[in-house]
Protein backbone atom coordinates (compact mmCIF):
# COMPACT_ATOMS: atom_id res chain seq x y z
CA UNK A 1 0.00 0.00 0.00
CA UNK A 2 1.15 3.86 -0.61
CA UNK A 3 0.51 5.63 2.40
CA UNK A 4 1.15 9.50 2.86
CA UNK A 5 2.65 10.77 6.47
CA UNK A 6 2.72 14.14 7.54
CA UNK A 7 4.34 15.84 10.79
CA UNK A 8 5.57 18.92 12.09
CA UNK A 9 8.71 19.61 13.99
CA UNK A 10 7.56 17.74 17.42
CA UNK A 11 6.95 14.40 15.51
CA UNK A 12 10.16 14.09 13.36
CA UNK A 13 11.03 10.99 15.42
CA UNK A 14 7.58 9.40 15.86
CA UNK A 15 7.30 10.06 12.09
CA UNK A 16 10.42 8.78 11.10
CA UNK A 17 10.09 5.53 14.14
CA UNK A 18 6.15 4.85 12.27
CA UNK A 19 7.96 4.86 8.50
CA UNK A 20 10.57 2.17 9.61
CA UNK A 21 7.76 0.70 10.80
CA UNK A 22 5.58 0.35 8.05
CA UNK A 23 8.18 0.13 5.16
CA UNK A 24 9.26 -3.45 6.99
CA UNK A 25 5.66 -4.36 6.46
CA UNK A 26 6.54 -3.82 2.62
CA UNK A 27 4.36 -0.40 2.53
CA UNK A 28 5.54 2.62 0.13
CA UNK A 29 5.28 5.09 2.35
CA UNK A 30 5.52 8.70 1.00
CA UNK A 31 6.59 11.72 3.09
CA UNK A 32 4.95 15.56 3.23
CA UNK A 33 6.10 16.70 6.56
CA UNK A 34 9.43 17.68 7.74
CA UNK A 35 12.14 16.39 8.86
CA UNK A 36 13.63 18.88 10.87
CA UNK A 37 13.07 20.04 14.75
CA UNK A 38 13.11 23.23 13.59
CA UNK A 39 9.60 24.86 14.24
CA UNK A 40 7.37 23.66 11.36
CA UNK A 41 3.51 24.11 11.16
CA UNK A 42 1.04 21.35 10.85
CA UNK A 43 -1.50 22.87 8.49
CA UNK A 44 1.06 22.44 5.93
CA UNK A 45 1.49 18.61 6.52
CA UNK A 46 -2.15 17.82 7.16
CA UNK A 47 -3.35 19.75 4.05
CA UNK A 48 -0.39 18.12 1.98
CA UNK A 49 -1.31 14.62 3.07
CA UNK A 50 -4.96 15.19 2.40
CA UNK A 51 -4.41 16.90 -1.34
CA UNK A 52 -2.37 13.74 -2.16
CA UNK A 53 -5.14 11.20 -1.01
CA UNK A 54 -7.37 13.39 -3.19
CA UNK A 55 -4.92 13.14 -6.21
CA UNK A 56 -4.78 9.82 -5.97
CA UNK A 57 -0.61 10.03 -5.09
CA UNK A 58 -1.49 7.96 -2.07
CA UNK A 59 -4.19 5.52 -1.11
CA UNK A 60 -4.24 6.73 3.08
CA UNK A 61 -2.14 8.73 5.48
CA UNK A 62 -1.12 9.12 8.45
CA UNK A 63 -0.61 12.69 10.41
CA UNK A 64 1.06 13.84 13.43
CA UNK A 65 1.51 16.60 15.76
CA UNK A 66 1.88 17.37 19.30
CA UNK A 67 -1.49 16.28 20.27
CA UNK A 68 -2.41 14.77 16.50
CA UNK A 69 -5.54 17.62 16.78
CA UNK A 70 -4.16 20.50 15.07
CA UNK A 71 -3.33 18.57 12.12
CA UNK A 72 -6.43 16.39 11.72
CA UNK A 73 -7.96 20.09 11.53
CA UNK A 74 -6.32 20.97 9.07
CA UNK A 75 -6.88 17.72 7.38
CA UNK A 76 -10.13 17.73 7.68
CA UNK A 77 -10.69 21.57 6.02
CA UNK A 78 -9.58 19.67 2.75
CA UNK A 79 -13.18 18.21 0.84
CA UNK A 80 -13.43 14.66 1.09
CA UNK A 81 -11.30 14.31 3.71
CA UNK A 82 -12.06 12.06 6.66
CA UNK A 83 -8.99 12.50 9.06
CA UNK A 84 -9.85 11.18 13.03
CA UNK A 85 -7.30 11.64 15.99
CA UNK A 86 -7.61 8.39 17.97
CA UNK A 87 -5.21 7.81 20.83
CA UNK A 88 -6.00 4.18 20.96
CA UNK A 89 -6.18 1.15 18.22
CA UNK A 90 -10.28 0.71 19.03
CA UNK A 91 -11.33 3.71 17.55
CA UNK A 92 -8.75 3.93 14.97
CA UNK A 93 -10.78 0.56 13.89
CA UNK A 94 -13.65 2.17 14.20
CA UNK A 95 -12.56 5.54 12.21
CA UNK A 96 -11.99 3.06 9.65
CA UNK A 97 -15.14 0.61 10.03
CA UNK A 98 -17.78 3.22 10.29
CA UNK A 99 -15.97 6.40 9.01
CA UNK A 100 -14.20 5.48 6.25
CA UNK A 101 -11.53 7.56 7.63
CA UNK A 102 -8.54 7.91 4.88
CA UNK A 103 -6.24 9.36 7.19
CA UNK A 104 -5.40 8.63 10.92
CA UNK A 105 -4.24 11.29 13.36
CA UNK A 106 -1.52 11.23 16.56
CA UNK A 107 -0.20 13.27 18.64
CA UNK A 108 3.54 12.70 19.37
CA UNK A 109 2.75 13.90 22.97
CA UNK A 110 -0.08 11.81 23.41
CA UNK A 111 0.78 8.04 22.67
CA UNK A 112 4.16 6.12 22.45
CA UNK A 113 6.03 4.93 19.86
CA UNK A 114 4.20 1.37 20.87
CA UNK A 115 1.01 2.51 21.22
CA UNK A 116 1.18 4.60 17.54
CA UNK A 117 2.04 1.22 15.99
CA UNK A 118 -1.15 -0.63 17.59
CA UNK A 119 -3.35 2.27 16.47
CA UNK A 120 -1.65 2.28 12.86
CA UNK A 121 -2.25 -1.40 12.47
CA UNK A 122 -5.95 -1.35 13.96
CA UNK A 123 -6.96 1.01 10.99
CA UNK A 124 -4.59 -0.29 8.39
CA UNK A 125 -6.02 -3.85 9.53
CA UNK A 126 -9.84 -2.52 9.05
CA UNK A 127 -12.12 -2.61 6.82
CA UNK A 128 -14.87 -0.01 5.93
CA UNK A 129 -18.25 -1.99 7.00
CA UNK A 130 -20.78 0.56 4.12
CA UNK A 131 -24.35 -0.58 5.18
CA UNK A 132 -25.71 1.77 7.37
CA UNK A 133 -22.84 3.74 7.47
CA UNK A 134 -22.84 4.85 3.75
CA UNK A 135 -25.91 7.28 4.27
CA UNK A 136 -24.13 8.52 7.04
CA UNK A 137 -21.06 9.75 5.09
CA UNK A 138 -23.71 10.93 2.57
CA UNK A 139 -24.87 13.11 5.04
CA UNK A 140 -21.27 14.37 6.12
CA UNK A 141 -20.56 15.01 2.32
CA UNK A 142 -23.94 17.17 2.65
CA UNK A 143 -22.84 19.19 4.85
CA UNK A 144 -19.49 19.87 3.39
CA UNK A 145 -21.24 20.70 0.03
CA UNK A 146 -23.30 22.84 2.02
CA UNK A 147 -20.67 24.94 3.86
CA UNK A 148 -17.81 25.47 0.85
Amino acid sequence: MKIGIGNDHSAVELKNAIVDYLTQQGHEVINYGTDSCEAYDYPLAGEAVANAINAHEVECGICICGTGIGISIAANKVKNIRAAVCSEPVSAKLAKEHNNAQIICFGARIVGLNMAKAIVDAWLNAKFEQDRHIKRLALIDQIESKNH
